[in-house]
């Protein structure tokens, strides 16, 4: 895949390359032989362990069964993840006030599958001031970033039912996430920084790119698995190569690691 601006791209040189006349297709080459359209088939039996055992995840939807996009997040020069490719394939995109699903894809340098994430949107909010998109990005030195991240019951009170509640949170009042990048005494470390380009047809035409600031942090359910809460502050630049479509959001995901044999993709 070029994962270039895929809209100038399409309409500088679709015309003298074909791209919409069973030519290449933007989303060639994406991890899992996944193309949009592609019907997925996820066993459920990592996500009801996981909700048994106090996770935050969320079901797939009855509709969730094809890929409606595919975007690839490309990392500022200097910044390091390990794996180093980072893709997303998405069930449902969010729009129209509706939650993200998506398998987080990571690839390592050999272009191989190094992890998949099942992961669900918990809650997207708007930082209203300055001083809340610093810390919602790291800018201001601390926020995004630092050691660890604490989900309140009351926060959740809204979203989950009295039964929900009890199993995720039990007798507890909080639930405490460690940040998974950089040393373990390291009170912050600076978000990393890239760039989403998110492709939602095989020509390239629709789709958006994006400024993104991320952090993940971890932790371990009862029967000793794992549950990340992914914290991402998305810089909307473009939306269908519209540059004046533009915004900002933080969004708060959670994701469980499902093993690849548990995922076909047709």
């Amino acid at each position: 895949m070029a994962w270039k601006d895929v809209f100038s791209y399409v309409r500088a040189v679709a015309a003298n390359k074909g791209v919409t006349k069973g030519g290449t297709r933007a989303d060639d080459d994406v991890p899992l032989g996944a193309r949009i359209g592609s019907v997925v088939q996820i066993q459920m039996s990592p996500i009801i362990r996981a909700q048994t055992n106090g996770s935050l995840i969320a079901m797939p939807a009855a509709a969730d069964t094809r890929i409606l996009a595919v975007s690839q997040i490309r990392l500022q020069p200097g910044m390091e993840l390990n794996p180093v490719e980072l893709y997303r394939l998405y069930l449902d995109k969010g729009d129209d006030a509706a939650d993200e699903k998506f398998l987080q894809v990571f690839c390592g340098d050999d272009g191989k599958v190094a992890e998949v994430l099942y992961c669900t949107q918990l809650a997207r909010v708007v930082p209203e001031t300055a001083d809340d998109q610093d810390a919602y990005t790291g800018v201001a030195g601390y926020g995004l970033g630092d050691a660890g991240y604490t989900l309140w019951r009351e926060q959740l009170a809204d979203m989950l039912g009295a039964q929900e509640l009890a199993t995720v949170f039990g007798e507890s009042d909080r639930l405490d996430y460690t940040r998974d990048a950089g040393t373990r005494d390291a009170q912050f470390v600076n978000p990393f920084k890239g760039r989403e380009t998110r492709i939602d047809d095989a020509q390239g035409q629709h789709g958006l790119r994006q400024e993104m600031y991320f952090m993940p942090y971890v932790r371990q359910l009862a029967d000793g698995g794992r549950e990340y809460l992914l914290i991402t502050t998305e810089i909307v630049e473009s939306v269908d190569g519209d540059a004046g479509k533009r915004g900002i959001h933080v969004d708060f995901v959670i994701g469980i690691p499902v093993e690849q044999e548990r995922i076909v993709i047709q």
